[in-house]
């Protein structure tokens, strides 16, 4: 055999079990027997300022690992990380839980449920009956007596909440979950209703200057704290098949009217748009009026319906996906599946 056969038999023969012996040991993955030069500081005996200058260069600003350095990332210039990293965690999230639908609904945070309306009441009648000519007590009073009289919008939406809840698990593609913006009044009662069946919602909070909490029906692993309106914002439409508009102030009605000029334009594709509460959405803003002075076409009033109880909503929105071909649930009776 010549020396270039030896060479071609060795390299291509199955290794014999003497040979192992000659293999070195496998490195340990992060320890070493012995040490690199770096592995310890330079030695005050060479240097007696070392030490000191050593430490203070851990300790600076600039050399903290970037995604650990809290002032460098809110900084000016990392706001484009800032805005992607607040858009992916909870992007991820809803992925991982299997969330493929969503029924939005916005509504007044001083909503309260009925019980904890009445006790209010109560107690603004007790005080005005100690002042009985004090302004600010009568005016007090009467905002009492409507806050408990739109206490029965609190549970609508807690009646809505549970039966998207009891839906969840027909929808097509992936489950279906109410989303709220995670806080108290409407938020609240909507999570709450699908909380009362066993089953998960999701609530999408923002960081405020002042403190805040979620409203405790929110699904943990499904309540997220934003930092940018916009990317909250726009977690509420990814999913989004429906939104559902109870009574509310300024945040309520910058939500809603985004979402119709959005459709409206055509920017999202058109969707389900409820108000709850005719009566009260007819003093807030006037949509025929709009029409009548040439400020929007008369589709652009057809972009939603009013309701007044949980059982209009769901089934109206249930009536517009059939409407449109393309069924929300997968069951025939969509009713019953409700």
């Amino acid at each position: 055999m010549d020396r270039r056969s030896s060479i071609r038999h060795t390299m291509t023969e199955p290794p014999g079990a003497g040979d192992t012996a000659d293999l070195p040991p496998v490195p340990h993955p992060t320890a070493r027997r012995s040490a690199l030069p770096w592995h310890r500081p330079k030695s005050i005996e060479d240097d007696s300022t070392a030490a000191e200058a050593v430490q203070a260069i851990i300790r600076h600003p600039s050399y903290r690992e970037a995604d650990r350095d809290v002032d460098f990332l809110n900084g000016n210039d990392t706001r484009g990380v800032r805005l992607q990293l607040d858009y992916l965690k909870a992007e991820l999230l809803l992925q991982a839980h299997g969330v493929a639908h969503t029924i939005v609904v916005f509504g007044g945070t001083r909503v309260a449920e009925p019980q904890a309306a009445r006790r209010d009441l109560d107690a603004c009648i007790a005080a005005q009956a100690a002042s009985p000519d004090d302004p600010i007590l009568q005016r007090r009073l009467a905002i009492a007596r409507r806050v408990l009289a739109n206490s029965r919008y609190y549970d609508i939406a807690r009646a809505l909440g549970a039966l998207v809840g009891a839906a969840s698990p027909c929808a097509r593609g992936g489950c279906i979950m109410v989303m709220t913006g995670g806080g108290p009044g409407i938020m609240e009662a909507a999570n709450r209703g699908a909380h009362d069946v066993g089953c998960g919602s999701i609530g999408l909070n923002i960081a405020l200057p002042h403190e805040q909490y979620p409203n405790p029906y929110v699904s943990p692993e499904l309540c997220f704290s934003f930092h940018y309106f916009a990317v909250r914002k726009l977690h509420f439409l990814l999913r989004a098949r429906a939104l559902v508009v109870f009574p509310g102030g300024y945040g309520t009605m910058d939500e809603l009217f985004e979402v119709l000029n959005l459709v409206q334009t055509r920017k999202i594709a058109p969707l389900p748009v409820v108000l709850v509460g005719q009566a009260y959405w007819r003093q807030v803003f006037d949509p025929d009026f709009l029409v009548e002075e040439g400020m929007i076409d008369l589709e652009d009033r057809e972009l939603f319906w009013f309701a007044e109880t949980a059982d209009e909503i769901w089934n109206g929105i249930l009536r517009w996906y059939e409407r449109a071909g393309g069924p929300l649930l997968q069951t025939d009776n969509q009713g019953e599946g409700a």
